[in-house]
């Protein structure tokens, strides 16, 4: 695969978030830099760089799809109100794969592990909401 210079600035971009950014998300940050870029060319870009393994591409609770610089093993937990997502230190030796699909015939290749729940700006602005209410 050939890195092009809009490859180098979607990566670039990528990391420097540190962040799980949509393509939509991405892409208004990539066009300041590069003004004719469209979002149709951020999100090939996108897919093409995921196949490659370059980039993970994260399809949390069928939302849209986001990518993450981070191409390691390792699990998300996921903000159901602001959508927000972030890495989560999980211990992955509690779960045996293999056992868990053993029953199914399955050969496992990989797996990952979603966490749920609300972030704590999201229980903040529920808290205020809810103590704003009693008054």
């Amino acid at each position: 695969m050939r890195m092009t210079s809009q490859r180098e600035i979607i990566l670039k971009e990528l990391q420097d978030s540190h962040q799980h950014l949509s393509a939509d998300e991405l892409y208004e940050r990539v066009k300041k830099i590069m003004p004719r870029i469209s979002l149709a060319t951020v999100y090939r870009n996108l897919e093409t760089l995921s196949e490659a393994g370059i980039i993970g591409k994260l399809e949390i609770s069928g939302r849209q799809k986001r990518f993450d610089f981070d191409i390691h093993p390792h699990d998300h937990i996921y903000c159901l109100q602001c959508h927000r997502v972030d890495n989560i230190d999980f211990d992955r030796n509690l779960v045996n794969p293999a056992e868990v699909a053993s029953d199914k015939g399955y050969q496992i290749t990989g797996y990952r592990v979603e966490f749920k729940g609300i972030c704590s700006a999201c229980r903040r602005n529920q808290k205020k909401r809810e103590d704003g209410d009693k008054k």
